[in-house]
């Protein structure tokens, strides 16, 4: 694929992702509502696109890997950025709307309430790999920057888990996102496995 077609791709592929938050703004302005709870509705929007934009971006290699479309790549750094951004503003309405910044309260919550202290923790990680996407960066940290960025797999863990507890009644859902993330998991390990067979055989 041509650099260009990339450029409009991942220009689509922004656009898409950008659609769940202009549809919370047109709401919160009029065109719709945000239902009874719209501070819940909001924060849940956020968190659940987060969500699935982190797998999305985990999907690339192992979709790249089976289907051969190297160009898939391209479009990763895009996604995890969207996918930071969005839990980001997930944490910041939950701060600044749902709490209105009262830090004591917050702190409590943080610590006192496991799911809590999960999604905070997620959000917390995913900033060194927001901060290090950059090319100079990869190349500054060379193998470390594959370490790090190999957390992405805990992080999507602990926003699954941060979901599955949030959830009082219908775990379906969340349910469904744990196995989406052990089939993800299951292609990284099976793919480490092959490589660790290839190495043995060539000593």
């Amino acid at each position: 694929m041509t650099r260009y077609r990339l450029a409009w791709l991942k220009a689509g592929v922004i656009a898409a992702s950008l659609l769940p938050f202009a549809l919370l703004v047109a709401r919160a302005f009029g065109i719709g509502d945000l239902g009874a709870n719209p501070v819940q509705e909001v924060l849940h929007t956020l968190g659940k696109t987060a969500l699935n934009l982190l797998l999305i971006t985990l999907a690339v290699t192992p979709l790249r890997r089976l289907t051969g479309l190297n160009w898939l790549v391209g479009l990763r750094r895009s996604l995890g950025l969207l996918a930071f951004a969005y839990a980001l503003l997930h944490a910041l309405t939950y701060v600044a709307l749902d709490w209105r910044m009262d830090w004591s309260t917050l702190y409590a919550d943080v610590t006192e309430r496991p799911f809590i202290t999960v999604g905070f923790l997620a959000v917390v990680l995913l900033i060194p790999l927001a901060v290090t996407s950059t090319n100079s960066m990869q190349r500054r940290l060379g193998r470390r920057w594959l370490k790090l960025h190999r957390t992405v797999y805990a992080i999507a863990a602990l926003g699954v888990l941060h979901f599955f507890w949030q959830v009082k009644l219908d775990t379906s859902e969340p349910v469904l996102y744990a196995g989406i993330l052990a089939i993800l998991l299951g292609f990284r390990l099976a793919d480490w496995a092959r490589r660790q067979a290839l190495h043995r055989l060539r000593q």
